[in-house]
């Protein structure tokens, strides 16, 4: 199943719910995930630009986005990113794959 890579932060308000009444929301997004056939890999605080990263696998784009989506129309979070993130293997296969498109750069003769 492909990996996902999910950067959030929180809203003021939400994190002024969370300093009232902590929970752990690592166990509310496992219960997301799991709902269309995934399995989060890590759920992680942070400083800096975002307030925490999750490490998602999911069956598919769609099932992601999915909960991407139910947890964006949430109005708990002021952002969400996903990054689908590639194995060695398909990275290698892209590379292959990549020798062989034909592209010009824009205003190049052809």
């Amino acid at each position: 199943m492909p990996l996902y890579l999910s950067r959030f932060s929180y809203t003021p308000e939400t994190w002024a719910r969370l300093i009232g009444h902590p929970e752990d929301r690592a166990q509310a997004a496992q219960s997301y995930i799991e709902s269309v056939g995934g399995k989060l890999h890590g759920f992680w605080y942070a400083f800096g630009t975002h307030d925490g990263y999750n490490l998602w696998e999911a069956p598919d784009n769609v099932s992601m986005a999915s909960v991407a989506l139910a947890i964006s129309g949430g109005g708990a979070l002021s952002s969400f990113e996903t990054t689908v993130l590639l194995t060695v293997d398909e990275t290698l296969e892209a590379l292959r794959t990549a020798g062989q498109v034909q592209y010009r750069a824009p205003g190049a003769s052809t």
